[in-house]
């Protein structure tokens, strides 16, 4: 069981959903915190500073994709999107919004508990390096204090960015599939599931200002992966 300081904030409108997600993570030894809105979530947070959010997409006024952008404004706190639209297309909006995962509706207390273990056990992932540093061209990604600068300008990374970006700095001009890397970095549940590890990918490479047309270090190498290469 997880330690009771591990503090979960979930937001929904649904009172039932709500109260039913708040007993099945205090089962499990979490202190849950609530909202029924994105404004009180944003309150909430404030005040409290949750280990995890677990948010809704359909609520009054700011909707989850709303909220989770603005939670990535200033925090990279590990973001579970729940959504009752079982398509592709609403899972990759959560994803660009910044979420680090999904959660379908209607989910099973066994699903909703292993993805709020697995995204928590993410956050907390550390790679040893075999190196202190990474060094390609202007990119610098500092292992020791989890830190990645580019002109010398530090990069605003959510966790699962960071763990992308160092799995691929650690297998520098090694082309890794997608299962791979979907693997290492989100775990075995997570094969086959392509849109997340795209949308973590573009977004990586927009904050790296890295072109897809000439690109400085993530390559995709058409119908096998992707690779790191490393540049002086």
């Amino acid at each position: 069981m997880p330690s009771k300081k591990t503090s979960v904030l979930v937001v929904d409108d649904d009172v039932h959903i709500l109260r039913m997600i708040r007993r099945i993570l205090a089962m499990e030894g979490y202190r849950v915190l609530s909202a029924s809105d994105g404004e009180s979530a944003l309150d909430v947070f404030d005040g409290e500073t949750p280990d995890l959010v677990l948010l809704d997409v359909v609520m009054p006024g700011m909707d989850g994709y709303t909220l989770c952008r603005h939670i990535r404004e200033f925090s990279q706190v590990p973001i579970i999107i729940v959504t009752a639209r079982d398509n592709d297309a609403e899972k990759v909006q959560g994803l660009e919004a910044g979420a680090d995962d999904y959660v379908t509706k209607p989910f099973s207390t066994e699903e909703l508990v292993a993805r709020v273990m697995a995204v928590l056990r993410r956050a907390a992932f550390w790679y040893e390096a075999p190196e202190p540093e990474f060094h390609s061209h202007d990119l610098i990604i500092d292992f020791d204090r989890r830190r990645v600068t580019l002109s010398a300008q530090e990069v605003n990374l959510t966790a699962t960015e960071y763990r992308l970006l160092t799995y691929l700095a650690h297998n520098t001009n090694r082309v890794l599939t997608p299962d791979q890397i979907l693997e290492k970095v989100w775990g075995e549940a997570y094969l086959g599931e392509l849109h997340i590890l795209q949308v973590n990918v573009a977004r990586l490479r927009q904050k790296l200002n890295d072109d897809t047309r000439n690109p400085k270090y993530i390559v995709t190498r058409t119908g096998i992966g992707y690779t790191m290469v490393k540049q002086t």
